[in-house]
């Protein structure tokens, strides 16, 4: 099994511990303790690869910098999630992108944004297309789901940055042999086709 650790981020009452407990337990409660930091564990198989998953809720990222810098270098991939209901907790998004890319100090984070509350049209304050532009600024996957909703639009998301994360991991394949495998094909592919009489 690959294990792959992910950390949830967003504002207070953007669905995080919601988005979590649907997606091991494929059940929607709406109301949750949002002082305790818990850890969900769950096993998927993702492209025919069985994945160990650890999912990190925080429960205190304004004011334990300390610990969000731990969970920031402990954590492969992101899901950073807002409600369309809150323009307040979308505005926070590129603040919370730009410490995990200072942390990480990788070119590529594994990182997809998360529209959650799609459902609750009347309180809409984040348009679709603002969250789409907001995720190509940033460099990451966008989803726009309900977590209330859709295990289905859960399980996709969480889906999308495992593969990032898996695509990560992947070592490269080694250049000198590459290139190697390259130069022979080309030599046999020469040598034939100066051998065909024309």
């Amino acid at each position: 099994m690959v294990p792959v650790k992910l950390l949830i981020l967003g504002s207070q009452n953007s669905g995080k511990t919601a988005l979590c407990v649907r997606l091991i337990t494929k059940r929607f409660i709406g109301e949750y303790d949002h002082k305790k930091e818990v850890t969900y564990r769950c096993s998927r198989v993702v492209d025919q690869e069985a994945v160990d998953l650890e999912i990190l809720d925080l429960a205190c990222e304004d004011n334990c910098a300390a610990s969000l810098e731990a969970s920031l270098r402990w954590a492969d991939g992101f899901l950073l999630l807002y409600s369309v209901t809150q323009r307040l907790g979308f505005l926070e998004v590129p603040r919370l992108k730009k410490l995990i890319d200072q942390t990480k100090q990788s070119l590529v984070v594994p990182t997809v944004l998360v529209a959650n509350k799609a459902d609750l049209e009347i309180g809409r304050e984040v348009t679709t297309e603002e969250g789409q532009r907001l995720a190509k600024d940033l460099r990451c996957g966008f989803r726009e789901l309900s977590v209330a909703e859709s295990v289905l639009a859960v399980e996709t998301a969480v889906t999308q940055v495992i593969r990032l994360v898996l695509d990560q991991q992947r070592p490269l394949p080694d250049r000198r042999s590459y290139m190697l495998t390259v130069r022979h094909a080309l030599t046999r592919k020469l040598t034939r086709s100066k051998t065909m009489q024309w």
